[in-house]
């Protein structure tokens, strides 16, 4: 580990890959922005184009909207670009162990690249929601919050509770009872009921997305699996993704190493090379 760190080379790819996936992701981080809002504001009777968003961006929230949340995507894909390529490099060293021409076949690289899109799912999931929800709060408009004065003295059941969210002890009583009459297993109703902070509010609803941006606040609201929910669909992207994306480029690669070494005799041989695919075949047999 520490002559990797020393390795200059590595320490300059890694600078250069953090810095073009940055500016990337910010060049394109509106369309992103306009996606994401008319995919979650869109509904069968409600059709969103894209200059109704960003005219709706722009009323709530200026221009910085249009970029709310951008900090946290390039965190992510950084993350998830680092552990796609670092667990393909390390699947890929353990398949040419031991081979002379250190060749990766097409198949190899496919089943390492699906390894590595699931490692860069696990990685940006959190990610993902937070800037979801934050691009959410850009074009939505906030709610007049009126300040509730509060005499009790505050309990360690409050440190659950988000911001501008008081409990209401009134509301809580009449859901108890309400809730008393029917047949229930659990043996304290209303313990139960305090886990879920909505319900000592008296709004009888989950906040909204607007209230649940920060990793804090949605691990202290829902619980730390909220930021891998629906992880399955991800890694279904990202396994795709990644088995595709280096298995399409070590064909291309092996097909112009061999486009090249076409009509030369004998064909050349490097130290560092990889034989084609034909070539390799060709040995084996």
């Amino acid at each position: 580990m520490d002559k990797l760190l020393e390795n200059h080379q590595f320490a300059t790819h890694a600078i250069a890959a953090s810095a073009s996936v940055s500016l990337g992701t910010a060049l394109a981080y509106p369309l992103d922005t306009i996606k994401t809002i008319i995919q979650v504001g869109s509904g069968p009777n409600k059709k969103l184009s894209s200059f109704q968003v960003v005219n709706r961006v722009l009323r709530f929230s200026g221009y910085s909207g249009l970029y709310s949340g951008l900090g946290s995507l390039t965190l992510g894909r950084i993350s998830g670009v680092g552990a796609r390529f670092g667990v393909y490099e390390i699947l890929t060293a353990f398949y040419k162990d031991g081979r002379h021409d250190n060749y990766v076949s097409v198949g190899e690289a496919f089943l390492a690249g699906m390894v590595g899109g699931a490692a860069e799912t696990v990685m940006t999931s959190p990610f993902e929601l937070i800037k979801v929800r934050k691009q959410v709060t850009a074009a939505s408009r906030a709610p007049n919050a009126t300040a509730v004065a509060e005499t009790a003295p505050v309990s360690p059941m409050l440190t659950k509770l988000l911001r501008r969210y008081t409990l209401d002890v009134k509301s809580l009583t009449q859901t108890v009872s309400l809730l008393s009459v029917l047949n229930h297993k659990h043996p304290n109703m209303t313990a139960a009921l305090q886990e879920y902070p909505w319900m000592m509010t008296g709004t009888g609803n989950p906040p909204s997305a607007m209230d649940v941006k920060s990793p804090l606040d949605v691990a202290s609201l829902e619980g730390y699996r909220a930021l891998w929910r629906n992880l399955r669909s991800g890694l279904v992207r990202d396994c795709i993704y990644g088995g595709v994306f280096f298995s399409t480029w070590q064909f291309l690669h092996e097909a112009m190493v061999g486009w090249k070494a076409v009509g030369m005799n004998p064909l050349p041989r490097y130290a560092n090379s990889q034989p084609t695919q034909f070539e390799y075949r060709s040995n084996m047999q």
